[in-house]
């Protein structure tokens, strides 16, 4: 394990030029102090967690201090926003401080998030809240310990900078990390600008960086296009599946990646809805939990928009039609599991869209229903389960549907738990237990927050002493209202 001042920095995304980004140095934040840490994060660039403990640590990532060979940036693009074209937008408070190239091989961003002003900044301050860093870190690390893709947090620095939103905050900054900051707006900002240079240069820096294998295809361009569609599919899928509202969907917080990114007023969904809007500013729900599915497809369709100098449109757009199937397939195989079904039979889809309709009737509690379905026999858990529900007609006959297709899959009770209880996870990133953990943290007590990250880095097995972790909201956390401002 390696100590912060033995990282190698390979700073690629910086070489392509002043195009492409500006180099900006952090702006510190005051009397800095260490809220949180996460050693799995640490781990990607095969930092010794004990460095979290060391002054050192807190001074880099609150602006204070900087590796020699660090090159602190700040990227350029655009994107739609609510559907509206923005021309330029870039980072207006977060840096692209480098990248570190791990024993593995492993390329990985570190970016500074709240690090100050750039020329990106439009209005801004340049600064995050503690607020919005603490729920980016929870959300992030929890969403990889459930199997999510996505962008990780390596800590959160507090401090006693004053940040004006809509009431007084205090600032802090958030160290992200990813393989790639590059966004679906990156690609917009160069087409729509008629950069057309700048534009095959990006493509082919991310074809080579991150999609080498297409560059061995007829049309590279076009085989990236799909890898892109194919791996949205398959992370949009396991949004719905585990009821993850992200709730600022634009078309610069999509990575090139697929993976879940820039994270603003999300939510998990606590009572089934599907129409539930996790962001309070989304006055017409476009963003709302059902219409996740067709925006990431028209997010794409912008994406290949961006890349019509390089590829046919009619090859675009059948790749694009690959979107909706694809995802289908992910999420039917993942309600699947969640089910506890190990086969696949015709009839799956209905009867999971039918036990939809009965908890979105019935406000049941989307992450515990699945949960409960799998600690005893199918008889015993229906049973149970019975009482949440509203509707009890059309749960009676969901249930008994159910019990038919459970008893076609040959195996015990016991192999059953184990298989559902790997998919359905015990403990959840409930906006009641982020406000909790922020609410203290304001006051100066980080313990709350380190000690939710604990029990949500291990979600679906039980802890001992971590019950409190279970429950569904209280009445002051049902429908908690969440801001885009950070």
């Amino acid at each position: 394990m390696k100590k912060l001042d033995e990282l190698t920095f390979d700073n690629r995304f910086a070489r392509l030029g002043d195009a492409f980004s500006t180099e900006v140095l952090p702006d510190p934040i005051a009397d800095p102090r260490l809220v949180v840490a996460s050693p799995a994060a640490m781990s990607l660039l095969d930092l010794d967690p004990s460095e979290a403990d060391t002054p050192l640590f807190t001074e880099i990532f609150s602006g204070h201090k900087l590796w020699d060979t660090a090159q602190p940036r700040a990227m350029v693009y655009s994107g739609h926003q609510f559907g509206s074209y923005n021309p330029r937008l870039g980072d207006g408070r977060g840096l692209l401080l480098g990248e570190v190239l791990n024993d593995a091989g492993e390329h990985w961003d570190l970016h500074l998030k709240g690090a100050g002003l750039t020329p990106y900044s439009r209005m801004g301050d340049g600064r995050a809240v503690l607020r919005s860093s603490i729920r980016e870190f929870l959300a992030s690390e929890y969403l990889c310990a459930l199997g999510i893709p996505t962008s990780r947090a390596l800590c959160v620095t507090g401090s006693s900078t004053t940040v004006w939103r809509e009431t007084k905050e205090t600032g802090a900054m958030l160290l992200r990390l990813a393989p790639s900051h590059v966004r679906f707006g990156h690609f917009e900002y160069f087409y729509y600008t008629k950069q057309q240079e700048q534009l095959e240069t990006l493509a082919q820096f991310v074809l080579r960086e991150y999609f080498p294998q297409c560059l061995a295809d007829e049309k590279p361009y076009l085989a990236l296009f799909r890898e892109v569609v194919e791996r949205n599919a398959e992370m949009i899928a396991l949004w719905q599946a585990y009821g993850f509202c992200h709730g600022v969907m634009n078309t610069d917080n999509m990575s090139i990646l697929g993976i879940t990114f820039d994270y603003g007023p999300y939510a998990f969904l606590d009572d089934f809805d599907a129409n539930h809007i996790c962001n309070h500013s989304d006055d017409t729900g476009r963003y709302s939990f059902s219409n996740q599915v067709p925006i990431a497809h028209w997010n794409l369709a912008a994406l290949g928009q961006a890349l019509t100098p390089f590829v046919a449109v009619d090859d675009l757009r059948a790749t694009l039609d690959l979107f909706l199937p694809l995802y289908q397939a992910h999420y039917l195989s993942l309600m699947r599991r969640r089910l506890g079904f190990a086969t696949a039979q015709d009839g799956d889809l209905e009867l999971v869209q039918r036990l939809l309709q009965a908890m979105q009737k019935g406000a049941v509690d989307y992450s515990l229903f699945f949960r409960r379905l799998g600690e005893q026999a199918p008889e015993q858990a229906l049973a149970v389960l019975r009482d949440d529900f509203v509707d009890l007609a059309a749960f009676d006959a969901w249930a008994t549907e159910y019990r038919a297709r459970a008893a076609s899959e040959d195996d015990s009770q016991d192999a059953r738990r184990i298989r559902m209880h790997a998919v359905n996870p015990l403990y959840v990133l409930r906006n009641y237990l982020a406000q909790e953990a922020i609410t203290a943290a304001e006051q100066g007590d980080y313990s709350v927050v380190r000690r939710l990250h604990e029990v949500l880095s291990r979600p679906f097995e039980e802890q001992a002493g971590a019950e409190a972790f279970t429950r569904r909201p209280p009445d002051w956390g049902r429908h908690l209202e969440i801001s885009c401002s950070s």
